[in-house]
């Protein structure tokens, strides 16, 4: 059974100041969680309506039914489990080889998708703007399947971090250097710009090389990509050209 305290506590955490107050977030689906319990995440709490996490201590696990699951659950239909964690500290910078920088990217499925995206390829940093959407948002721990716990993701003033590195810093536009026709290097910073506007001007003033992902459509009229779309395919040309 969960309590009406547990039930405040976690319903908080759908908010980012009760995340960052109480130091903890929440993840859900037997994907996610086991994902996260086999990583460096320290697991607070574990609620289930089923049976299993046999390996989770018993004071640590709580039988629930789907009624009380609904009703800390950020998910329209729930699922099985819901695992509150504690969010740790910000691991260093590793600021060698791919980064991929992120400037005030909102939406949540889009950061989810993303750092899964750099799982994927093997980018092992991601460096957010401060105005970028919270890493331990429900919705962005969801969109990641796990990958969250193998990605190091830190929150910078980005411009102050750009103007002191000394690796080549890559923008995305729609006016650039084709990408399919450049040499790409193994070591660099990838911007990706905000779902609406793109790159900010003050971030563009910082980057050394433009690239672009041309249209081959006939009309040529398709105004620009998902920027989870345009980080997997710039993502998988760096790749192939290293």
């Amino acid at each position: 059974m969960v309590s009406k305290n547990q039930i405040k506590l976690i319903s908080g955490l759908h908010q980012k100041k009760q995340r960052f107050a109480n130091q903890l977030f929440f993840a859900e689906g037997v994907k996610v969680i086991q994902e996260l319990l086999q990583s460096n995440f320290e697991l607070e709490h574990l609620y289930t309506t089923q049976n299993d996490f046999e390996k989770v201590s018993p004071s640590n696990r709580t039988l629930i039914n789907d009624q009380e699951l609904k009703k800390i659950s950020a998910l329209i239909t729930p699922n099985t489990c819901l695992a509150v964690f504690k969010i740790p500290a910000e691991n260093k910078i590793n600021n060698s080889g791919l980064i991929v920088a992120l400037d005030d990217i909102r939406d949540p499925g889009n950061l989810g998708t993303i750092l899964r995206l750099c799982d994927w390829f093997g980018i092992k940093q991601i460096i957010c703007s401060k105005e970028t959407v919270d890493i331990y948002n429900p919705k962005v721990v969801q969109a990641t399947m796990g990958s969250i716990a193998r990605v190091n993701v830190n929150y910078v003033d980005l411009k102050d971090f750009l103007s002191q590195t000394k690796l080549p810093v890559f923008g995305t536009f729609m006016n650039g250097d084709n990408i399919y026709q450049t040499a790409l290097p193994q070591d660099g910073i990838i911007i990706m710009g905000n779902e609406a506007n793109g790159i900010s001007a003050e971030i563009e003033k910082i980057i050394t090389n433009r690239l672009t992902i041309p249209r081959f459509g006939e009309l040529q009229k398709t105004e620009s990509l998902n920027v989870a779309t345009a980080t997997a395919i710039i993502l998988s040309e760096f790749k192939r050209n290293s």
